[in-house]
């Protein structure tokens, strides 16, 4: 008998027997034989999409999935599912779908997986939500399953210097302050994304390639490699006989997802001040894998770990720069070393975390990864704020920020776009706190990013005196004084949507603190005075979104 047979444990439902007869045929038209009918059938979840050039060229690697799957003997089936470019949908209506992505797309390689009867799974992608929502899928499905990273964009060159989208938001702030002319501005469109590849900085996209790597759920090394690098079709190729050894070895992905791995992808994303989307989505992913985590954990870690890269946003690298010094791999050998990671985790290679890293004899230098005896600064990029605007927290980015403190009188918008126009005519003063609010999973809905309000902060000579709070996300590609997240959410109820025009609202890094001045008398009362705002949305997937998501503080998820 043929030894694959005992590898379709799930597959062998629609593949063997008298009265699979009429599925058989189905698969015969197909291009499937005899022989294929005795091997494990393999999901192969490709997001290409024209919509984005972060996914543009991954019909490349997923076909290249194929032939890995094929040579190793299984027998793949490819299968498209969405993508939305949260870049160009940034500062419309329409990014309030980019966190409703993130649960379409688990929804959908689970529907596919589940529905046809798979024996594992692969998944190619690139861009921000697509990550987090392959790996909730996975988590879901419990079978052998490996993540595959279409990789980073190039920097573009201006004037002798390397640019990205990240400076394109920026720049659309220094010509709202007539210090940029209009001719600069669309020289530098035109340069900024040269080809394709997911957004160069640590921004979302890298974040959570690096943390997935980190966790054991792809190829080591693989996160780092540029989107035009040829290994990149090595290693979309090798994984189809490292998915063939899992199914081999009964290695399912919550066998890999576990609470050791998802702090090791958590450790990493803080020394590499990551993006504020991480916080969301690794909950996200352990909520699906049914593993306790909160949000406390990340500031607990984020206490002990040293920040160790000089990456974009918070610094002047991309991640093509890091994969020159041997990308992820080079920072979690400094942290292995120093006790910071569970160097027993398993990975999809079946051999631990450790094990992995002794075959990389990369060392930091002190440039783009600075050493652990060195780093940039002895604890994580990342920190969780609470108070009585936050019971349950909210989420700053600290690597990048000089501001480590901040009080100051509360700028009131109810919405993204209200408070963008207020920073671009200059109605914005020094020490101002903005407070964007009803922007939260159920009052977007969606959570929208505010990269759009951000770059226009951060392109203006106040960037460092403004406080900007929100219930709503901000890119990866944002840095600052910006805090995110803020639960409960407005929508809800919470505190922030008590917040009154000049209030003083204070910031303290040290003490973790997110207050507003004003008694608990006078919040309750406040309370007891507020009516919920209607529904944006009333049917279609936003409205289901909105009736179905959590607080930001457990994920946002919808399960």
């Amino acid at each position: 008998m043929n030894k694959t047979k005992n590898l379709k444990k799930m597959s062998s439902v629609v593949s063997e027997g008298p009265s699979r007869a009429a599925a058989r045929a189905m698969l015969r038209a197909t291009g499937l034989t005899d022989e294929d009918m005795e091997k494990p059938f393999v999901s192969v979840a490709n997001l290409a999409s024209d919509v984005t050039p972060c996914n543009f060229h991954l019909d490349r690697l997923s076909h290249k999935v194929k032939e890995g799957l094929k040579n190793a003997g299984a027998v793949p089936f490819l299968f498209g599912t969405i993508t939305i470019s949260d870049g160009i949908s940034m500062g419309t209506e329409g990014m309030k779908a980019s966190l409703v992505s993130r649960e379409v797309i688990a929804d959908s390689i689970e529907t596919v997986t589940f529905g046809e009867s798979m024996d594992g799974v692969i998944a190619v992608a690139a861009c921000d939500k697509n990550m987090p929502g392959i790996l909730m899928s996975m988590a879901r499905l419990n079978l052998p399953s490996i993540f595959v990273y279409g990789g980073a964009i190039l920097p573009g060159q201006y004037k002798g210097k390397d640019i990205n989208v990240q400076d394109m938001f920026e720049a659309i702030g220094t010509y709202s302050q007539g210090k940029l002319s209009l001719e600069e501005l669309i020289a530098m469109e035109k340069v900024a994304c040269p080809g394709e590849g997911a957004c160069a900085g640590m921004f979302t996209a890298n974040t959570m390639a690096a943390a997935i790597e980190a966790m054991g759920m792809s190829t080591p090394g693989s996160s780092s490699i540029p989107a035009i690098d040829p290994r990149n079709e090595e290693v979309a190729f090798n994984s189809g006989h490292l998915l063939f050894n899992m199914l081999e070895k009964d290695i399912k992905s919550r066998d890999i997802i576990t609470r050791k791995s998802l702090e090791n992808a958590i450790t990493v994303v803080l020394s590499m001040g990551g993006s504020t989307n991480a916080v969301l989505h690794l909950l996200a992913i352990a909520h699906e894998a049914e593993v306790d985590l909160t949000i406390d954990d990340f500031d607990r870690l984020s206490r002990k770990t040293p920040y160790l890269t000089d990456l974009r946003p918070s610094g002047k690298y991309v991640m093509a720069d890091m994969d020159k010094v041997g990308g992820v791999p080079t920072i979690m050998k400094e942290l292995l070393h120093k006790g910071l990671l569970h160097g027993d985790a398993l990975t999809v290679t079946g051999k631990s975390i450790e094990e992995n890293l002794d075959t990389f004899n990369t060392r930091p230098d002190n440039q783009v990864i600075h050493r652990i005896s060195s780093p940039r600064s002895p604890t994580g990029g990342l920190i969780i704020l609470k108070g009585n605007l936050a019971p349950e927290g909210a989420v700053l980015k600290v690597s990048g920020s000089k501001s480590l403190n901040h009080t100051g009188p509360a700028r009131v918008f109810d919405g993204e776009r209200s408070a963008f126009e207020a920073v671009t005519t200059g109605q914005i003063k020094d020490g101002d706190v903005v407070v964007i609010r009803y922007e939260g999973p159920k009052g977007g809905p969606g959570m929208q990013e505010m990269l759009a309000v951000t770059g226009a902060i951060m392109g203006q000579d106040i960037k460092n005196n403004i406080l900007l709070m929100t219930d709503g996300r901000f890119s990866g590609a944002s840095h600052g004084p910006m805090i995110g997240h803020v639960a409960p959410e407005a929508a809800v109820g919470g505190p922030i949507a008590m917040i009154k025009e000049g209030d003083i609202i204070t910031m303290d890094v040290e003490s973790r603190i997110l207050n507003v001045d004003i008694t608990d008398e006078e919040l309750k009362n406040r309370k007891n005075a507020w009516n919920p705002p209607k529904p944006k949305y009333t049917h279609g997937v936003m409205a289901k979104y909105a009736k179905l998501v959590t607080s930001a503080s457990k994920g946002a998820v919808t399960t």
